[in-house]
């Protein structure tokens, strides 16, 4: 169970660095990221060896990544951009 939790921190961590570099104007502060990147997949992890029990490593890691993903996936922010409309809108 150790080495569960270790992996997935890890590989939260990873997936945070990788998406706050990827996509830095679109996401809070870097800590955060990393933060909510490491808990996610934490507790992916143990959510995921709770319903699977003991003896699946690899499908441990693939839960703890999948929740961290979505957890990340919940701070990004929509674009700066703004949509132009090619006409005035009418009251």
């Amino acid at each position: 169970m150790f080495l569960e939790v270790l992996g997935s921190a890890l590989l939260g961590l990873a997936l945070a660095w990788a998406a706050s570099l990827r996509m830095p104007a679109r996401l809070p502060a870097r800590t955060t990221v990393l933060v909510t990147g490491a808990l996610g997949a934490v507790f992916g992890a143990l959510v995921t060896h709770g319903a699977l029990g003991p003896g699946h490593f690899l499908a441990t890691l693939v839960g703890a990544v999948a929740v961290a993903a979505v957890l990340l996936s919940l701070l990004v922010r929509p674009a700066a951009r703004r949509l132009r409309r090619s006409s005035p809108a009418a009251y």
